[in-house]
């Protein structure tokens, strides 16, 4: 669930609002809160469907910064589907309309240019162009796009360079005057929380998981705070805390029962490495093979992370 967690709280914590214009006749829609990132082939559609408004000239002043972010986003949504060739002619497209007086633009376009290397697997030029985004948001004071491009920074760099990348960001979102920079305080108290762990300091990794949960609590989504849970309660699966990573986890279970939310395949797999080590035979095999039937239909775990499932498949013979 690690890198699923990774996507998860990158998306679930960018809820801020843009350029869209909210006033006045016939107004151009605020773009940034029609985003599902959850489901980018819909937000897709719904981003080009404002295009033509852009372009009716005879209602509408054409308004070339507001086209150039939204054109932004499209490409982000393009790529997060893996449509990168369409996402790369797009992100062009906005270059070709950004001028001096278009800072926002300008950085969400090396923000949209980064995320798309670092999805095509070019990393280091990824970290090149989320550094320019940082270096540039400094210098035009935009907090909130700074703090993305130090969180992206976070990701792409090798482990040792993510605890400080991720620290500057904290740092940001602290000393920040824009309201919206909070938003970001669940995400990177994962991320952090993730490095830790990939360094194998559990002890350090649970602080920054438990802040993020907690933070996650008080806020109005359930999914991002089951998330969070589950990544304390993995945590204390590693610091062999077994009582505590099984109890989360089985509340975890009954809150996706009692409300009738889809299986979680990561939740199960979690059960069943706890039964396991338990030596409840029964147990673990019932969701290994829950976690196997689900866990088999992630495409990137299959290819990432093969051992995993076939894992699951053992356990549960």
């Amino acid at each position: 669930m690690k890198y699923l967690i990774f996507l998860l709280t990158i998306i679930l914590s960018l809820g801020f609002t843009g350029c869209g214009k909210d006033s006045g006749i016939n107004p151009l829609p605020n773009f940034d809160a029609m985003w599902d990132y959850s489901q980018p082939d819909s937000t897709e559609m719904r981003f080009k469907e404002i295009l033509p408004l852009i372009t009716q000239t005879n209602e509408f002043k054409v308004d070339e910064q507001y086209k150039a972010e939204l054109l932004t986003q499209i490409a982000r949504a393009q790529g997060m589907q893996g449509k990168f060739d369409e996402a790369a002619i797009n992100l062009q497209q906005a270059e070709n309309l950004i001028k001096e007086n278009m800072p926002v633009a300008q950085i969400r376009y090396y923000l949209e240019k980064g995320r798309l290397l670092n999805a095509m697997g070019e990393k280091e030029n990824a970290a090149k162009t989320f550094l320019k985004a940082y270096e540039y948001g400094l210098e035009n004071k935009l907090d909130l796009y700074t703090i993305d491009a130090v969180h992206m920074l976070g990701i792409v760099e090798p482990p040792e360079k993510q605890i400080e990348w991720n620290l500057i960001a904290f740092y940001l979102v602290e000393k920040s005057e824009d309201p919206r920079c909070q938003s970001w305080l669940g995400a990177l108290a994962n991320n952090i929380g993730w490095t830790y762990f990939d360094l194998d300091d559990y002890d350090k990794a649970l602080v920054f998981f438990q802040k993020g949960y907690d933070w996650r609590q008080t806020q109005l989504d359930e999914e991002a705070t089951r998330i969070a849970k589950w990544s304390v309660a993995r945590c204390l699966r590693a610091l062999e805390r077994y009582d505590d990573a099984l109890q989360m986890q089985l509340e975890l279970e009954n809150e996706i029962m009692e409300k009738q939310l889809d299986q979680d395949g990561y939740v199960y797999e979690e059960l069943a490495e706890l039964y396991s080590i338990k030596n409840d035979r029964l147990k673990m095999q019932k969701y290994a093979n829950l976690a196997y039937d689900l866990l088999s239909q992630d495409s990137w775990l299959a290819e990432n992370q093969p051992e995993r499932l076939e894992r699951m498949k053992n356990l549960g013979k």
